[in-house]
C-alpha cells in the first residue's frame, strides 16, 4: 500500500466518522432556549345547585335565570301576582263583612252599611227570625273569606318554596347530558314457568 493511497483512505475514515457524530449529535441536541408547552386539561365547570337555590332564595326567579331557564321567570311572577290578587280580594271582602256585622250589632241607626250588602234586600230585618238567620249569614260570610284569605297567604309561601325546589333540582340535572339517540325496540320472547310456556314481550329503551 503506498503512502498516498494510506492517506486517502484516512481521510476518508475521518469524514465518514464525523458525519455520522455530526448527525447523531444535531439530532440529540436539546435547544434550552424553548418551553414546552404542556396542554393541560381545562377544569371542569360545575354548576352549583347551592348557588341556584341562594339566589331564588334572594330574588324569586334568579335560581331559574342562573340555570338558564328563562322562559320560567314570567310564570314564577304570574303566580305570585296571581295568588296576591286572591289574597287582597278576600281580604277586602272580608272587611266588609267585618264592618257589616259592627253596624248591624251596634245601637247605632246611622251605621247601616250592611244594607249594601248583596242579598240584604231579601230580609226583612225588622222581624226576629230574618235578623238572626242574616246575622249568621254575615258571620258565615266573615269566616269564609277570612279563611280563604289565610289559605292564600299558606299557599304563597308554598308556591315561594317551590319555585327554591324548582331551581335547585334544575341545577342538579344541569349537566345531565342525554343522548339524542332514543330508541325503544320490542320483540316477542317465551319463558317457562312450572314448565309451561309463558309468552310475552322484551322492551330495550335506549337514551
Amino acid at each position: 500500500m503506498t503512502a498516498g493511497s494510506f492517506f486517502l483512505k484516512t481521510v476518508f475514515a475521518f469524514a465518514f466518522l464525523f458525519l455520522c457524530f455530526g448527525v447523531s449529535g444535531q439530532d440529540l441536541e436539546i435547544d434550552s432556549t424553548k418551553t414546552v408547552e404542556v396542554n393541560e386539561p381545562a377544569l371542569e365547570v360545575v354548576h352549583s345547585p347551592k348557588k341556584a337555590t341562594i339566589y331564588s332564595a334572594v330574588l324569586p326567579g334568579l335560581g331559574q335565570a342562573y340555570n338558564k331557564k328563562y322562559w320560567k321567570i314570567p310564570l314564577i311572577y304570574a303566580g305570585f301576582a296571581t295568588i296576591g290578587y286572591f289574597i287582597d280580594w278576600n281580604n277586602d271582602n272580608f272587611k266588609i263583612m267585618r264592618q257589616a256585622y259592627v253596624d248591624f250589632t251596634d245601637d247605632d241607626e246611622t251605621t247601616n252599611s250592611y244594607l249594601d250588602l248583596k242579598g240584604a234586600q231579601y230580609y226583612d230585618l225588622t222581624k226576629e227570625p230574618d235578623k238572626s238567620n242574616f246575622k249568621k249569614n254575615v258571620i258565615k260570610q266573615q269566616d269564609y273569606f277570612r279563611r280563604n284569605r289565610d289559605l292564600l297567604v299558606i299557599s304563597i309561601v308554598g308556591f315561594y318554596g317551590l319555585q327554591l325546589i324548582d331551581a335547585s333540582v334544575d341545577a342538579h340535572f344541569f349537566d345531565f347530558d342525554i343522548s339524542e339517540d332514543l330508541t325503544l325496540d320490542w320483540q316477542p320472547t317465551m319463558n317457562y314457568s312450572n314448565n309451561q310456556p309463558v309468552y310475552g314481550f322484551n322492551v330495550n329503551f335506549t337514551f
